[in-house]
């Protein structure tokens, strides 16, 4: 997986998150705000990963938004959040089952998210999103499945397999990507909400 400068800006920027979060987390463990852009730091960094790692991470990044919807259970951004750590996991998911468990529940967080904030595009964008998840993920498993089994015939298709998973791999990442994009944008936009400065004396 090739890094643009975008990309390594990116890294650069949940990682300083992460570490920031770590240390608040560390002097005040109740702060919801601060655990939600830990766990959105922890899925932009998930992003970079390989498959197993991003997994591991993005459970921790559950585990974290769990843990801020403990102190606060209506904050809108741990509750979208919260709804695309669950749709990443379902994406990673083999099993259409197991898969379509997790994408319930991010469906029911997208809700939440939207009752809590409607005027949110984002949030209803997520939700829409959600309910169209299922089917993606059963074309991208048809699609994964078809090219392992086509992979055998002869060396040359074996190539064109190779091709194909690796096409299939970005697939995975691409939209791992879109997910953990919009977890960033959510963060910034919260982070820019809590920095703006007070209106002027009257």
């Amino acid at each position: 997986m090739e890094f643009s400068q975008a990309d390594f800006d990116r890294l650069l920027v949940a990682e300083h998150t992460r570490k920031t979060a770590e240390v608040t987390y560390s002097k005040d463990p109740l702060d919801a705000e601060n655990l939600t852009k830990w766990g959105g730091a922890l899925l932009e960094l998930a992003q970079f990963q390989t498959v197993a790692d991003a997994k591991k991470m993005i459970n921790d990044a559950i585990s974290k938004l769990d843990e801020a919807l403990g102190i606060n259970p209506s904050k809108h951004e741990t509750l979208w959040c919260m709804g695309n750590a669950l749709s990443t996991t379902a994406f990673m998911t083999t099993d259409s089952d197991e898969a379509k468990i997790s994408f319930d529940k991010a469906a029911q967080f997208f809700q939440k998210a939207v009752d809590a904030d409607p005027g949110n595009e984002l949030y209803q964008k997520s939700l829409e999103v959600a309910a169209k998840a299922p089917e993606l993920h059963m074309d991208f498993q048809k699609a994964a499945a078809s090219q392992q089994t086509m992979g055998g015939a002869s060396s040359a298709s074996s190539t064109s397999t190779a091709a194909k998973k690796k096409k299939s791999s970005d697939l995975k990442y691409d939209i791992l990507g879109w997910v953990i994009l919009a977890v960033g944008i959510v963060a910034w936009v919260g982070m820019a909400k809590s920095h703006v400065p007070p209106p002027p004396p009257r």
